[in-house]
């Protein structure tokens, strides 16, 4: 890594789950367990029922702001002013990342905190305190600022990410489990281009055996180790 300017880091759910945020088929007394998250997250399902999809949502929500960033999300924060490029693309959307000080962040799928406007697709505010919520400017019905299944990722961060991926010297797969598409593309199209590839997962997943340096530990353990001696071995 101080042979590098360039390093790009893509994180998944393994990471916001020890801030205590559960993955997407979590259980608890919820309507985790009472619904099928695909029957709530999808195109069909708000147009079906926007305000049980909301309810969904606002419980999800309640969970984002209870939570804290944790180590993990703290030292990639740190790490950020390691190099004089890096870049985080997350398929979170917890929006940990922000809140813990990262500042180039790329949002593949969204920020739940977020509301979008279903006539005009800009962000907006609610009009009222209101389930399900309408815009302010215009009257029509938000939704949450997600991707949901059926959806395409936003193209700006995807083209964003696959550019910082092809030009980093060092890339990380932290937290993820390297299965969806088209972020799961993202380590190889770095290994393509030379970048030396580390992986940091609890469990083993389809990158292991591709990666230059795997780490079978949790990233709130390795990621502070790191920077803990990148800062003594560097004038960072």
């Amino acid at each position: 890594m101080r042979q590098t300017s360039a390093v790009a880091v893509l994180t998944g759910s393994g990471v916001s789950a020890e801030s205590g945020i559960p993955t997407f088929r979590g259980g608890g007394d919820s309507l985790w367990k009472r619904y099928d998250p695909r029957e709530l997250a999808t195109p069909e399902a708000f147009s079906r029922d926007p305000r049980l999809v909301w309810e969904w949502y606002l419980w999800r929500r309640s969970l984002v702001v209870g939570a804290e960033p944790n180590p993990a999300h703290l030292a990639l924060a740190e790490m950020e002013g390691f190099f004089s490029s890096f870049t985080l693309i997350t398929q979170n959307v917890d929006g940990l990342h922000e809140r813990a000080g990262s500042r180039n962040v790329l949002e593949l799928h969204g920020n739940i905190l977020r509301s979008r406007c279903t006539a005009e697709g800009e962000i907006s505010e609610p009009r009222r305190q209101e389930v399900p919520p309408r815009c302010r400017r215009c009257g029509d019905l938000l939704r949450p600022d997600v991707v949901w299944f059926g959806e395409m990722l936003p193209e700006g961060p995807v083209r964003a990410a696959f550019e910082a991926s092809s030009s980093c010297g060092v890339f990380f797969s932290v937290g993820t489990s390297s299965l969806v598409y088209p972020a799961a593309a993202l380590p190889e199209e770095a290994r393509a281009s030379g970048a030396i590839l580390v992986e940091i997962n609890p469990e083993e997943t389809p990158l292991t055996r591709r990666a230059d340096f795997s780490f079978r530990e949790s990233a709130s353990v390795v990621l502070p180790e790191l920077v803990k001696r990148l800062r003594a071995q560097g004038d960072y």
